[in-house]
């Protein structure tokens, strides 16, 4: 068997070149202790020297102890003891070791993805999958996941979808800044309106893309969208489950959002980040499906199934599909794992995994939500009909405090102050809470995140 090595012998002889650059390369770590080198027949074969001059090289290492030779087991890198790394000094403000426990909204149950489904159906995709497929293709997505994609969405969140306006992205971050690369090439010193609470990462995203993000006025009943800012050239909108209060937009101001939409033919991003997750209450309906027209629907895998798979899609007004796809590249995911969803959905094993998915976070739910009845009963629990997280309000004052504790008992969690646009006028300041993502713990350690938490409140 021959192995690929990159060499470059250099010297008064082929044999003590080949010697001092296959030491080097083991002296400075290119090549780890127990790499098999390739045989002295294939080296040889390579570098177009005699394969004796490679055997002599190879002995000469082996004498000196920088490789061994054992029959039946080829060449390899001699174990050798290392020199020892500098110690680097953490990270300022972040405990040794890092947490033990976390309640980091955003991020699933990792433990939990469905492995066998997932590689029957990869297995399944890859023998179905046509030649051309491997080829660069649709810079929309592979045509079988589209497909699938609208009549799930249809059928399970109410989205209008039409394969054709369906674009595979690479996850929320990918399709929202493909969007706001789009208002921005419409004209310069646009904005977008967004919730006065929601994630920074998007924010900023955007406005690296030139579009400035300007905060939606809040008040007690959510985000008020009957008067975005004048010069706003869309709203991004959390509708089903706002991110991170955890309230749904009520009805008349999703109405007022559609009929702005309408009235100035801008337009609505809406992100359905955990839409499939509810619990106590009847599913609320994509905004989408009230003005197709002007609402550009985002959708990821990433609460559904994990992050890591970088899948997302967005379903397009037709006045914004081909300007997407030109902005779009080579930045697709990759095709197999596009013909993977595809089969997973089709095959009804998508279905399968969120429904048990969500049995398992709404036990969780009903979890916290008795332990803090019992241990810690002023602090009152809201946005918990639906989603990944739940809001637990604190007496005024005590969030930092109450985050700090946290982390001294070796609980990751963010306050929701965390989450405040810095646009947002101080009078429209949300009370001291923290954001729990329940979701995030895998089940074996449930019980202790679950103690951390009861133990740092007040």
């Amino acid at each position: 068997m021959g192995f690929d090595l990159h060499l470059e012998p250099a010297g008064p002889g082929l044999r003590r070149g080949l010697t001092d650059a296959l030491r080097e390369a083991v002296r400075g770590g290119r090549l780890a202790p127990g790499t098999r080198l390739p045989s002295s027949r294939s080296l040889a074969a390579d570098l177009g020297i005699a394969r004796n001059t490679v055997a002599e090289s190879y002995a000469d290492l082996v004498a000196e102890g920088w490789l061994t030779a054992r029959q039946g087991s080829g060449t390899r890198v001699a174990d050798r003891a290392l020199p020892p790394t500098p110690d680097r000094p953490a990270p300022r403000g972040r405990p040794p070791g890092g947490p033990a426990y976390s309640l980091v909204p955003g991020t699933p149950d990792l433990a939990s993805f469905p492995r066998a489904p997932w590689l029957r159906a990869a297995r399944r995709a890859l023998a179905a999958a046509p030649h051309d497929a491997l080829g660069y293709g649709d810079p929309r997505g592979r045509a079988e996941l589209r497909t699938a994609l609208a009549a799930y969405l249809s059928r399970a969140r109410g989205v209008r979808a039409d394969p054709d306006r369906v674009v595979i992205c690479s996850g929320f971050a990918h399709g929202v800044r493909l969007l706001a690369e789009v208002l921005r090439a419409r004209g310069p010193g646009g904005a977008l309106a967004v919730e006065s609470y929601g994630l920074d990462v998007h924010w900023n995203l955007v406005e690296r893309t030139g579009l400035r993000t300007l905060p939606l006025p809040l008040d007690d009943h959510g985000t008020r969208t009957d008067a975005p800012p004048p010069d706003a050239a869309a709203m991004l909108l959390t509708p089903a489950h706002q991110f991170p209060l955890g309230v749904a937009l009520r009805p008349e101001r999703r109405a007022a959002a559609v009929d702005w939409a309408r009235r100035t033919g801008r337009l609505i991003l809406e992100d359905d980040y955990d839409g499939e997750f509810r619990y106590d209450r009847q599913p609320i309906g994509a905004l989408q499906d009230l003005a197709p027209d002007h609402v550009a629907y985002l959708g990821t895998a990433s609460k559904s199934l994990a992050p890591g798979l970088r899948l997302g899609w967005l379903v397009l007004p037709p006045s914004l599909a081909a300007e997407t796809v030109r902005c779009l590249g080579g930045t697709a995911p990759g095709v197999l794992d596009q013909l993977t969803l595809a089969e997973f959905l089709v095959s009804g094993d998508y279905d399968r995994h969120v429904r048990a998915a969500r049995l398992r976070y709404r036990r969780r739910r009903d979890e916290l939500v008795g332990a803090l009845a019992e241990r810690a009963p002023e602090v009152e629990v809201t946005g918990i009909a639906a989603g990944l997280h739940a809001v637990l309000r604190l007496p005024p004052g005590t969030e930092q405090a109450v985050v700090r504790a946290a982390a001294w008992h070796g609980l990751a969690v963010h306050g929701l102050s965390r989450y405040r646009h810095p646009a947002t006028p101080t009078t429209t300041r949300a009370p001291d809470a923290l954001v729990v993502g329940y979701a995030t713990p895998p089940d074996h350690a449930w019980a202790g995140t679950l103690e951390a938490l009861c133990r740092a409140l007040p």
